[in-house]
């Protein structure tokens, strides 16, 4: 049974002549009346009677009416429910993002800007580890993904949304805060205040130490990044942190930049690769959402 006989069907019951229903279906009517005789076949059982002069509906064919209206009626709902999905009338739009997303990606402002523009879709965010939205992404329980580029899962897709370049934090009264620059050895003595393994530019670091084959002292490891500056802030220790991060607390924290190493910590936005049976990478909403974050990082000049 095919969509186009239940087209043909119905329009002939409505019209309840050959000549009028293939005229409304645009075949000829040998054509219809073939697929309404095939039809008859697959179902057992006469659906029309056929006159001189006019077509008649039989008992089965009255049941079957019915049905086939709500079979089209539901594929018809079907279709504007998908151009309402692609015209982002409706939809979902799963977001994630790692924990203490720096400043310098203003998710809050592209979520906002994406609501002010599609309305009508629901958009869900949530926080976690890099691991755990990894493992999300690929599942197609998050459309989307914000982490550190090192930390992206193989298999998927990224696009650089900001690259920024690690500096050392420390008070102002701190010994190295008048320097010009300073060296990841000359840090290696200093008590440090960091991220928990897994979460913010943690790895990057450590990554960066263990190249240059030095040991540092993690006094303080945290989960948040509000409380690993107020922690630096208070003199407790010091950090090495994305520069505009550490600029949001000017006149209470110095900015020295590093010598001789380069850590940059790069943030990229993830998704599923493309099917194999050829569909989007990403259906409409996730599309405009990334173009939305890939246009902020061109306005900032990060990507």
């Amino acid at each position: 049974m095919e969509l186009r006989q239940l087209r043909q069907f119905v329009a002939l019951a409505e019209e309840k002549s050959f000549t009028r229903a293939a005229s409304r279906c645009h075949i000829v009517q040998s054509a219809l009346s073939s697929s309404i005789r095939l039809l008859e076949e697959e179902l057992a059982a006469p659906l029309f009677v056929r006159t001189t002069r006019r077509v008649e509906l039989t008992a089965a064919g009255e049941a079957f009416l019915d049905s086939a209206r709500r079979a089209l009626g539901a594929l018809e709902q079907g279709a504007t429910d998908v151009a309402d999905v692609n015209a982002m009338r409706r939809g979902r739009l799963s977001i994630g993002t790692v924990q203490s997303l720096p400043s310098f990606v203003d998710l809050p402002a592209v979520l906002a800007r994406f609501h002010r523009r599609h309305p009508a879709v629901e958009v869900r965010l949530c926080q976690g580890a890099a691991g755990e939205l990894n493992e999300k992404v690929a599942s197609r329980q998050l459309d989307l993904a914000v982490l550190p580029i090192e930390e992206s899962g193989e298999g998927l897709q990224s696009h650089i949304i900001a690259c920024e370049d690690l500096v050392l934090a420390c008070t102002p009264t701190h010994r190295l805060a008048k320097a010009r620059s300073v060296t990841l050895e000359q840090l290696a003595g200093e008590d440090f205040v960091d991220f928990e393994t897994g979460l913010g530019t943690r790895a990057l670091v450590d990554r960066g130490f263990a190249e240059a084959g030095l040991r540092r002292r993690l006094a303080f490891e945290v989960s948040d990044l509000v409380t690993l500056l107020d922690l630096v802030v208070h003199g407790l220790g010091v950090a090495l942190l994305p520069r505009d991060v550490v600029r949001s607390r000017r006149g209470k924290l110095a900015t020295v930049n590093l010598r001789g190493v380069e850590l940059c910590w790069e943030l990229v936005v993830t998704h599923k690769g493309a099917a194999r049976n050829g569909a989007p990478v990403l259906d409409a909403a996730p599309a405009a959402f990334l173009e939305l974050l890939m246009e902020q990082a061109r306005e900032q000049g990060r990507a």
